[in-house]
Order: structure tokens, then sequence, then C-alpha cells
């Protein structure tokens, strides 16, 4: 049963694979961990922050409501999913118990170090040209800056390890928005980020 308390990072290990990763306490209130997905080398990765409830449950990265925005987002700025590789910056769902809920809880920045041992694994992996950062963890968790702030480098790639950084909001928070007007701002901003993206990649073939 998950608490409200944050889960300690526990002694630091190199698992084989993240069926088996205990490198924070995340996994223990976890259904699985969730790789990301998409073809090797792909030239555009996505990253968001964690895991959702669906995700949890189906083992598969954007999925859930969130996702289904984003596919919507990279439909409106002509970005094919099949050709982007998307992950996570924290690869267990992080919840709280809420009624019968399972309800969403923002990793702690000792949880987003342990796991980027993954994210370290797959970006070298798949060796993307451009990475979409979607949200403040998954902007830190790239950059290596748990000080990054998302709205100072939304607007502008960031050059960083020799790609390309695009920095937007995540599609969670245009669900979430008080109201329409900031939830078609939220969401421009998406589709904007991943058309700059998608151009970046246009310049660099």
């Amino acid at each position: 049963m998950a608490t409200s308390k944050d889960p300690g990072v526990e002694p630091d290990q190199t698992p084989d694979s993240l069926d088996t990763c205990h490198r924070c306490a995340l996994y223990k209130d976890a259904t699985q961990g969730v790789p990301g997905a998409g073809p090797r080398h792909a030239p555009l990765m996505i990253v968001g922050e964690q895991p959702g409830d669906q995700e949890d449950l189906q083992g598969k990265p954007f999925v859930g409501p969130a996702g289904a925005m984003l596919d919507r987002a990279l439909e409106e700025a002509g970005v094919a999913r099949k050709e982007v590789y998307v992950t996570n910056a924290v690869k267990h769902f992080k919840w709280e118990p809420r009624g019968k809920r399972r309800m969403h809880k923002t990793p702690a920045q000792r949880e987003i170090d342990a796991c980027h041992y993954w994210m370290d694994r797959e970006t070298a992996d798949i060796d993307p040209k451009v990475i979409v950062a979607l949200g403040a963890t998954a902007l830190k968790s790239v950059l290596s800056d748990s000080k990054a702030k998302l709205q100072a480098s939304m607007g502008h790639p960031i050059d960083h390890d020799g790609r390309v950084i695009v920095a937007t909001y995540h599609p969670s928070y245009v669900l979430r928005a008080p109201d329409p007007e900031t939830r078609q701002a939220a969401y421009r901003a998406i589709v904007d980020a991943l058309s700059e993206a998608h151009r970046l990649l246009k310049k660099k073939r």
C-alpha cells in the first residue's frame, strides 16, 4: 500500500533489467517498470515525467489520457508517432490512494536521480538528434540539472551534449488546466514545440 510519504532511495546498484531495478523504492507500489517504446535510433525522443495509471497497468508509455493528447498534438505537428521514441524520466508509477483511485504524485528529485541510470542508457542506445522534454521533471532529467526551470526554457531550443532539447508542457497539464483558455494555450505550446522539433530535424538531415 502506498502512503503519502515519499519513498526513500535505496542503495545504489546496477540492475540487469528494469524488472529487477530497486534503485529507488517506487518499484514496491508499482505494477511494473515501464520502459520506453519506439524505433531504434529514432531521431526524435520524447520524454515525459513518469508512467500514469494506465501505463503502469499496461507496461507501455503514453497509453492513457495524456498519451491520447500527445498523439493528437503529434498529428497536428505533422510528426508520426511510429517514428518517435517515447519514454519517461521515471520508470515506475508514483501514486497515492484517493478512495479507490490511484492518484499521480510528482517524483522527488532523488527518484529522478536514481532513474537517470535508465535515461542515460536509453539516450545512448537511441542516440536521438532532438529531445522534447514534456514538463519540469523531464527537463531536469534530460539536462541533468535539478534547478532547470520549465518556463525559462520554453520557446528556445537548448544545445546539450550534442543534442537539441525542446521544452514544453506535459499533456497532463492541459488535462488539469482550470479553464478553456489555459488548456488551449498549453496545448498550442505543445504543438508548437513538436513542430519546432520537427523543423530542427529537417535542418539536421
